[in-house]
């Protein structure tokens, strides 16, 4: 068995922001050589997440809204005290997830028609990391 690891780094210009990654996660399976097997990606940071849906502008609205009305920003949340100002970003990673894994089929991403591989990003404007681990034939 093969494995392959990649780190993809993203510095976004607003607090939450969310990036259709599906290419660059494609290029590392190119890269990778693998034909045959399972694909991670997953966000290396506790206040950003990893997501599969579909790439319209109008459901990342909808998926911003329900995170927002989920775990609001400007609440005084307990993990404020400790003298950070995220702790709506650390909920948000728990409602999103932080990775996914997607099957590797004759040497592509094995996704539905409208499935896309998203990073969210919910406490930004700093550098933040995302790993992408294929393991296979």
């Amino acid at each position: 068995m093969k494995s392959h690891t990649e780190y993809l780094t993203f510095t976004t210009s607003k607090r939450r922001e969310y990036l259709n990654i599906t290419d660059q996660v494609e290029g590392a399976l190119r890269k990778s050589g693998i034909r045959e097997g399972l694909l991670m990606v997953g966000a290396m940071h506790i206040t950003a997440g990893v997501y599969i849906n579909d790439a319209e502008s109008g459901l990342i609205a909808d998926i911003d809204e329900w995170l927002q009305k989920l775990a609001p920003d400007g609440v005084d949340y307990r993990h404020h005290r400790t003298g950070e100002d995220n702790g709506d970003a650390h909920l948000k990673n728990l409602l999103i997830g932080h990775q996914v894994i997607v099957p590797i089929t004759d040497g592509r991403l094995d996704l539905g028609p409208w499935q896309q591989v998203y990073y969210a990003e919910f406490d930004g404007r700093r550098n933040k990391r995302v790993i992408i681990k294929i393991i296979g034939e």
